[in-house]
């Protein structure tokens, strides 16, 4: 998959092998256990799901648009309002481990918005990963996607996340270099 636009990326090395990691995406019964709570089946290309997170009370609709068995998976899902593709890729990687890779595109937001979309995207991406190698590698179930948002801190969540994306009345030379670096790297890309 190529890409011009901006996009969010998270990968980790999960010592499992390529087809035990794929099948923890594709079946529900093993992906509950890491990141959403319920689902209305598997995923098959050229169907769709439902994916629940009853903890947030949140539904997101997704449709599979490519399956290639133990090597790539690509979804489009509304996780945030509009829709977007992810792409899952599965690499073999020394002695029976896999090297996951995910990237997400397809945002029409700019500015500030979509630098924090993309911040949020990767940090949930990287979330799943994580609770994913913990538990294929050592049978741990992570809660880490039920407390990223704890109930009762909605507010405080909603005031950091605002405060991260206005822009401060005066930036220090680190904060400029590092917005400057941003910019230049989603204009490489093609996203400016």
């Amino acid at each position: 998959m190529k890409f011009t636009k901006p996009f969010a990326k998270a990968e980790l090395l999960i010592r499992k092998p390529v087809a035990e990691v794929f099948q923890a995406f594709i079946d529900p019964e093993i992906t509950t256990r890491f990141w959403f709570t319920r689902s209305s089946g598997k995923l098959e290309a050229g169907k769709s799901v439902e994916w629940h997170w009853d903890m947030y009370d949140l539904t997101a609709k997704v449709t599979v648009k490519t399956v290639e068995e133990n090597r790539r998976i690509v979804l489009e899902w509304a996780a945030s309002a509009e829709p977007t593709i992810a792409e899952l890729t599965f690499t073999p990687y020394k002695n029976d481990n896999t090297f996951v890779s995910v990237t997400e595109s397809g945002w029409t937001k700019e500015g500030d918005e979509l630098l924090a979309t993309i911040v949020g995207t990767t940090e949930g991406w990287t979330l799943v990963l994580a609770a994913l190698k913990a538990f294929l590698e050592h049978q741990v179930i992570l809660t880490v996607i039920e407390d990223r948002f704890p109930r009762g801190l909605a507010q405080h969540v909603r005031v950091f996340r605002i405060r991260v994306c206005s822009r401060p009345p005066a930036l220090n030379s680190r904060d400029a270099l590092w917005r400057n670096n941003l910019r230049l790297s989603l204009s490489r890309r093609g996203a400016t």
